[in-house]
């Protein structure tokens, strides 16, 4: 009865393992750690100054499954995609042992001290507007898409344009 017992246990971690693994050659590679961080942020600057919009960067690793989580909630829910669309030029920055980008997240005020994913938001002109702590943001097993929502609209160009409220004031 021990052998039995021992068997289906091993076979179960066995199972266990392989399932693990296959779910991770299934997820989706948002990060990339051989991408040069400097100068895809200098180019989301530039892309976000030309439309008026603001850079979010979106800072963890493809072993992040926060990372995944959240990148999957703004890709799939209509509203917050199209949020994001209309107010950011959305940038995944990579965390990983490969690439650290050290330099990059010291030049940011190093969010990585929030855990991961951490958002940095920056304005067209590349000026640090806020670092988000993404613990803010969750529910559950996941984001909270009224949070994101929030926390998305709280850092938007027309959030931050002093003539949003001077207009609503007359």
């Amino acid at each position: 009865m021990k052998k039995i017992i021992l068997i289906a246990a091993l076979a179960f971690t066995v199972t266990s393992v392989n399932a693990q693994d296959t779910q991770k050659a299934d997820a989706p590679k948002i990060y990339n750690p051989a991408a040069d961080a400097k100068a895809d942020i200098t180019s989301a600057i530039k892309k976000a100054n030309a439309e008026h919009k603001n850079v979010l960067l979106q800072i963890g690793g493809n072993w992040c499954i926060w990372c995944l989580r959240f990148n999957n909630l703004v890709t799939t829910d209509a509203d917050l995609s199209k949020y994001l669309a209309d107010n950011y030029i959305v940038l995944h920055v990579n965390y990983s042992p490969e690439n650290k980008n050290e330099k990059v997240l010291a030049s940011l005020g190093y969010p990585q001290r929030f855990g991961f994913p951490v958002f940095v938001v920056l304005d067209g002109e590349g000026n640090r507007l806020h670092t988000q702590n993404s613990g803010y943001l969750e529910e559950g097993k996941g984001h909270s898409k009224a949070k994101v929502m929030e926390f998305l609209q709280g850092w938007s160009p027309a959030a931050l344009n002093p003539k949003s409220y001077e207009e609503k004031a007359k």
